[in-house]
This record gives C-alpha cells, sequence and structure tokens, in this order.
C-alpha cells in the first residue's frame, strides 16, 4: 500500500509531502488565504496528475503502435464550481501536443483509450462529477 508523509516546512500552509520512495512535492495555499506561494496548490496537483497519468498511458500505447515520439507536452486547463464548499473541478480541457512522424489516427486512439479507459486520475475526477474534453494535436518533430 503506497505510503505519503505530509510535514509542514514553510510559514502556516507550506507541506511537503514524500512517498516511501522518497520524492517530495511541494503544496501550499494561496497568498489570498495566507500561503506564501512555497508550493503547487492541493486541486491544480489533481489536474497534474491527471497530466501525469495520461501521458504515461498515451506514449506506452503509441510505442506498442511503434510510433517514435520525440517531444510531447500537455495543457490542462480547469474551471471549479463557483460557491461550493467543497469546490470540485467540473470542466477540464486538455490539449495533447505530440511532437515526431506520428500517425494521428494513431495518436487519436492513444488518448481516447488513456482518457476513456486506463487513466485513474480521469476516472477519478469523472466520477465526482467533472468533465472532461480534450483536442489532440500532432505535430512534427522539433
Amino acid at each position: 500500500m503506497p505510503k505519503i508523509e505530509l510535514s509542514r516546512v514553510s510559514g502556516d500552509y507550506g507541506f511537503e509531502a514524500k512517498d516511501e520512495n522518497g520524492h517530495i512535492v511541494r503544496m501550499d495555499s494561496n497568498p489570498q488565504s495566507g500561503g506564501l506561494d512555497f508550493g503547487v496548490r492541493p486541486m491544480q496537483m489533481l489536474l497534474m496528475g491527471l497530466a501525469g497519468c495520461s501521458a504515461i498511458d498515451v506514449i506506452g500505447i503509441l510505442k506498442k503502435q511503434r510510433q517514435d515520439v520525440k517531444d510531447y507536452k500537455m495543457i490542462v486547463n480547469g474551471d471549479r464550481e463557483a460557491g461550493k464548499e467543497p469546490s470540485l473541478w467540473k470542466d477540464v480541457n486538455i490539449e495533447f501536443h505530440i511532437y515526431g512522424d506520428i500517425d494521428l489516427d494513431k495518436a487519436q486512439k492513444a488518448v481516447d483509450l488513456s482518457v476513456t479507459k486506463y487513466c485513474s486520475v480521469a476516472a477519478t475526477l469523472e466520477k465526482a462529477g467533472a468533465e472532461i474534453k480534450y483536442s489532440v494535436m500532432v505535430h512534427p518533430e522539433v
């Protein structure tokens, strides 16, 4: 079972979370709430987790399809519910940018499989009510 240890290390809301392998992530509240901009906000970290989870899926699927991914980027934007506590993600938009001599149909299929079948973070967000929309763009090698 994965284990996370969280410690306060900066001001009132600056935390470091460490996994069982020693990987560290910094988190903080926003300055308007008393944070010091020490780290990423926990809700933004969910979007980062979505990007990382899906990226691992997409690149793995494309490798199995013998596609040579030279570079890879994602842009994730989200809107949260207004006036609610807790304020959950309601709309998430993802741009997948895949670089190399990549077949667009294979890239689209890989992204579809990730977002709708394999990515546990996407499934978690959707079960909480988020609508995830995405687009796929293939670019020549950079």
